[in-house]
């Protein structure tokens, strides 16, 4: 308490000048004075916890911006500084250090103090706290971007280039760090340009210079700084005209790809989908992105030239933000168009047909899915959607991606359905797609193609219809993904309303356990019974009657083959009602069955839903149990084991 005593006394001059400039009253004092002594015996403790020196920081500075207010509603009239006018702020920083004295390694602790410096103007503190921070984190890119972005704010573009270059170095995996450099660098080149624009200086602006001092200069002189700009100024020109072009930025984008040749961890494509965002909206004069944009696609068609996502890149560079009419008409038809002959390309010459396929696919379900765009454009992306489909059919090639996207597609636009020129071939699509090699095994196309019938009025009055076709999927698919098609129709809790529709989905369940049953020797068989035994538990305890509930625990026990996790799920859904709803006797029967299973884990999960008379019985049949295992006469179907079963 020596240190909170301590603390106490160095607050009594800034409440004292307070007082006596009437920005707060005594009472609101001694009320402040309370609350600190509170914050400080919480920070003195043994065990000291990060966010009691957070809500005491926020304390603090909630008392400044009052204190602020009321400085601004009195008008004040200026003095000279006292110190209440930086004490709140000098204890906000002090709170924010102590408490780096024991987390240093909370890097979201050094970014708060850093925010916290920084609205309060306090700039060499903050360059301090970055240097600081970076020197027990050097791998954390944010840190360098935070310490770049302070430097900049006060015109050190040098400092910044430093920081960020250092952080590069040891950070070359972090598209971030790339990103904000090559921003820097274009804020730079954007600042130049408008502080020789300022200045007068222009590409060509040697003659106008040059008129406007010979007015007051005599023939010598002037042929003298003739002599000299002839021989100096075309070279400014050049490299001002160069520094306007890019190539600062440029030659910071061509290291990109070297770091990228040692360094695998650097994601390519990300990093130049990143830069290619950041120069298309970055503000810049056109002539500037457009320089910027052919390098970097340049670079991008020589170190990724066969990449799907930087085909569509490249394709798509025309499509800027805030294209409308007949620009955006002409672009997308333009990037269709290459995309479409990309994938058959790619077809041809048996490289990724699949990835290029799917990255089309996503072209298309992105503009596809814009609610402005107009519905033409969207027939006419549907329609070639197909139509790439059908050419590559005739090629004995299918892409489950391509067929998949186009069904969803259809099933979320069903408006448009009726005006596409296939309509009248619209309905043996589905069973078409699905029957292909590639397809009868694709998770994905079944579960598009159940939805597309889901999406049709005329289907779902033949509900028959789409129980044939998931059941069709559930004997086609194989591999991982077999699960998403076996529990499509399962209903889910929360689209659960009513007793009638709990018993439904638990009737669906049972359905596909009967069927998992007859696939005993397929490897995916405990995946898929487990799985719709947890959903059968999860949706049992909303059955009203505990009668049922058990009911339906003792058909699902005996018909078939829960394990122990089984029997878990069952006993914590029971055990989650509330008092009023639980029963006892499911709980009992449940445990028993989970016991035989597993003993140790029944025990502890009774143990932990028990009531204290109960636990206490737990307890002693584990005393037991322990007993007669030192003895070396342990029996699991011993007394012990029996007294926890009772209880």
């Amino acid at each position: 308490m020596e240190r909170v005593q301590f603390q106490q006394e160095q607050m009594l001059a800034e409440l004292k000048d307070l007082v006596q400039k009437g920005l707060f009253t005594q009472q609101e004092v001694k009320q402040i004075m309370k609350r600190r002594t509170a914050f400080e015996t919480a920070l003195v403790r043994r065990v000291a916890k990060k966010n009691d020196y957070l809500r005491y920081a926020a304390y603090e500075m909630g008392l400044e911006a009052l204190r602020k207010k009321r400085v601004e509603r009195l008008k004040l009239p200026r003095s000279t500084p006292s110190v209440s006018d930086f004490a709140l702020v000098r204890r906000q920083f002090h709170i924010f250090e102590r408490a780096l004295k024991k987390f240093k390694s909370d890097v979201a602790l050094w970014i708060q103090y850093i925010q916290v410096a920084k609205k309060e103007g306090a700039r060499s503190l903050v360059g301090r706290i970055c240097a600081r921070a970076l020197q027990l984190h050097p791998n954390v890119p944010q840190l360098y971007i935070l310490a770049a972005s302070h430097e900049l704010s006060h015109l050190s573009p040098t400092a910044a280039r430093a920081l960020l270059q250092r952080g590069i170095r040891l950070n070359s995996e972090s598209v971030e760090m790339w990103r904000e450099y090559v921003k820097m660098e274009m804020g730079f080149v954007e600042g130049m340009r408008r502080r020789w624009g300022v200045l007068g200086i222009e590409m060509k602006g040697k003659e106008k210079a040059r008129g406007s001092m010979e007015d007051g200069m005599e023939e010598n002189e002037v042929a003298e700084m003739q002599h000299d700009a002839d021989g100096k100024g075309d070279d400014a020109e050049q490299a001002r005209r160069q520094i306007l072009e890019g190539a600062i930025v440029k030659s910071v984008i061509a290291h990109a790809p070297d770091y990228s040749a040692f360094t695998e961890a650097l994601p390519q494509v990300e990093l130049f989908t990143a830069l290619h965002n950041l120069i298309l909206t970055y503000p810049a004069p056109e002539p500037f992105r457009t320089a910027l944009l052919d390098h970097l696609h340049d670079l991008l068609k020589q170190t990724l030239p066969a990449d799907p996502t930087a085909v569509r890149l490249a394709i798509t560079r025309t499509l800027t933000p805030g294209l409308t009419g007949a620009a955006l008409v002409d672009g997308l038809k333009d990037a269709n168009e290459n995309l479409t002959k990309a994938v058959e390309q790619a077809s041809r010459e048996d490289r990724n047909v699949v990835g290029m396929g799917a990255t089309y696919a996503e072209f298309v379900q992105e503009w596809v899915q814009k609610s402005d765009l107009d519905d033409s454009i969207k027939l006419y992306l549907l329609t070639s959607l197909h139509a790439l489909i059908q050419r590559l059919s005739k090629k004995k090639i299918a892409l489950p991606p391509l067929m998949s996207m186009h069904l969803r597609l259809l099933a979320s636009q069903r408006a448009l359905v009726p005006q596409l020129p296939y309509v009248k071939i619209l309905s043996d699509l589905p069973a078409h797609y699905a029957s292909t090699i590639e397809g009868q095994k694709d998770a994905d196309l079944w579960i598009s193609r159940l939805e597309f019938e889901r999406s049709d009025t005329e289907a779902l009055r033949d509900g028959a219809r789409i129980e044939q076709s998931w059941r069709e999927a559930r004997a086609a698919v194989q591999g991982p993904d077999i699960l998403r098609v076996w529990t499509w129709g399962v209903p889910s809790e929360e689209e659960i309303e009513d007793e009638e529709k709990v018993k439904a989905a638990l009737n669906v369940l049972e359905e596909l356990l009967r069927e998992s049953m007859r696939m005993q020797d397929a490897p995916s068989f405990r995946t898929i019974h487990d799985e719709l035994l947890f959903r059968s538990a999860a949706i049992s305890k909303h059955l009203v009657s505990s009668t049922a509930r058990l009911a339906q625990f003792r058909r699902l026990t005996n018909s078939y083959l829960p394990n122990a996790p089984a029997f878990e799920a069952f006993f914590l859904s029971e055990s989650a009602l509330s008092p009023e709803d639980a029963s006892q006797d499911v709980l009992k029967e449940v445990y028993q069955a989970w016991r035989r299973r597993d003993v140790v884990a029944a025990s502890l999960a009774a143990e932990v839903s028990a009531s204290d008379s109960l636990r206490q019985q737990l307890e002693e049949g584990w005393a037991k149990v322990l007993q007669d295992a030192e003895r070396g006469e342990a029996n699991v179907d011993g007394d012990g084991d029996q007294e926890m079963a009772d209880a």
